[in-house]
C-alpha cells in the first residue's frame, strides 16, 4: 500500500472516530447527578408524585441519576425561573404543570411553558374541591347554594394565578357565584389552612390528602374528573352535580431551552420506560393519578392547545393581564 493511501485511510479512520466521538459527546451529560427542580414544597401532591417517578427512573440504572430539588416560592414561579436560567446541558430538568400557563396569563411571570424543551408529560391528577370538616355544606351543589346566599364570603384557598385558583374561577363563571380568594404557596400550606379552618374550601388532590378524606378530617365536595375514582367511590363528580367542568393537574418534565436533542432523547427514553412500569402505575392510581405519557411532540401539541383554550377562559373571567 502506498504511503499516500495509508495516510488517507488513517485520516478517514481518524475522521470517523472524531465524528463518532462528537456525536457521543453531544449526548453526554456533564454531571453524575442531575437535578429535577420541583418548584413546590416537599410533601405536596406534585412533590410526592415526582419523587416516585424519579425513584422509578433511577432504579432503571439511569446515568446520571436524578435527584429531586425542591425550590418552593411564588406559587411555583421561583423554581421555574431558576430552571429557565440553568445551563442547557442536561444537568437540570424541571417539573411543570399548567401553572406555567396560568401564571403567565395573570402576569405573575413573564414567560410560559415554551421557554423550555418538553421531554414528557407523565401524569394527570383530578382536582378535588375540598372543604373543612365543619363547614355546613357537604357537596358542590350545597356549596353553590350557600355561595349564592353569601356572595364573596366563602373563603377559597388557592395559589393566585395558578391552577389551584383557576378551578374556582371556572366554578364562579359556570355557577354564577363569587368566592373570597385567599392565596397559599402550595398544596401543603393550603391543606394546613383547610384543616385549621382558616379557609372554607380549597383545591386538593388524593395524592396529598387521601388520609384526611378517609378519616373525615376534610370533606371532599366534588371530583373534577369525567368519572368517579374507585378509591373514593362516594365522591360525586362535578358533572353529576350540575357543573360541567372536567379539570385536573397535568404534570410533565421539561428542560431549559436549547438542550441538545440527544440529551432530550436520552431522558425521553427513561421517562417513557418509567411510564410503563406497573409498580408506578399502581402507586399513582392510589393517589387519584393516572399515567398519561406523551412524547415531546405530543406534549408540545397538547400544551399549545391547552394554552389557546385557557387563554380564552382567562380573558372571559377577567384574570388575563397580558398586554398582547
Amino acid at each position: 500500500m502506498s504511503l499516500f493511501k495509508h495516510s488517507m485511510l488513517a485520516l478517514t479512520g481518524a475522521a470517523a472516530i472524531l465524528g463518532f466521538s462528537s456525536q457521543a459527546h453531544a449526548a453526554d451529560i456533564p454531571c453524575n447527578t442531575a437535578q429535577l427542580i420541583v418548584p413546590w414544597g416537599a410533601g405536596g401532591g406534585t412533590d410526592v408524585i415526582f419523587r416516585q417517578i424519579v425513584e422509578t427512573v433511577n432504579k432503571s440504572g439511569a446515568k446520571p441519576q436524578l435527584q429531586v430539588v425542591n425550590i418552593p416560592g411564588q406559587g411555583g414561579n421561583k423554581g421555574t425561573k431558576q430552571a429557565a436560567k440553568a445551563d442547557a446541558d442536561g444537568c437540570t430538568l424541571v417539573a411543570i404543570h399548567q401553572s406555567a400557563i396560568t401564571s403567565y396569563f395573570t402576569g405573575r411571570i413573564d414567560f410560559t411553558w415554551d421557554k423550555f424543551e418538553p421531554i414528557a408529560m407523565m401524569t394527570r391528577t383530578a382536582s378535588i374541591i375540598g372543604a373543612n370538616k365543619d363547614v355546613p355544606f357537604n357537596s358542590l351543589e350545597e356549596l353553590i347554594a350557600e355561595a349564592k346566599k353569601k356572595p364573596g364570603e366563602i373563603t377559597a384557598g388557592g395559589t393566585f394565578g395558578s391552577v389551584s385558583q383557576f378551578v374556582f374561577l371556572l366554578i364562579e363563571d359556570a355557577a354564577g357565584v363569587k368566592f373570597k380568594h385567599v392565596s397559599y404557596d402550595g398544596t401543603k400550606q393550603r391543606m394546613t389552612a383547610l384543616l385549621a379552618n382558616n379557609i372554607n374550601i380549597g383545591e386538593i388532590n388524593l395524592a396529598a390528602t387521601r388520609k384526611y378524606i378517609e378519616t373525615g378530617g376534610l370533606k371532599a365536595l366534588a371530583l373534577m374528573s369525567a368519572d368517579r375514582l374507585s378509591d373514593i367511590p362516594d365522591v360525586k363528580t362535578s358533572k353529576e352535580q350540575g357543573v360541567n367542568i372536567v379539570y385536573g393537574v397535568e404534570r410533565g418534565i421539561m428542560a431549559p431551552k436549547g438542550t441538545p436533542k440527544a440529551v432530550l432523547d436520552h431522558y425521553g427514553k427513561l421517562f417513557a420506560a418509567a411510564a410503563k412500569d406497573t409498580g408506578l402505575q399502581a402507586s399513582m392510581k392510589t393517589k387519584g393519578t393516572t399515567i398519561t405519557y406523551m412524547d415531546p411532540g405530543a406534549y408540545t401539541d397538547h400544551m399549545t392547545k391547552t394554552y389557546a383554550k385557557w387563554e380564552s377562559i382567562a380573558k372571559k373571567v377577567g384574570v388575563y393581564k397580558r398586554d398582547n
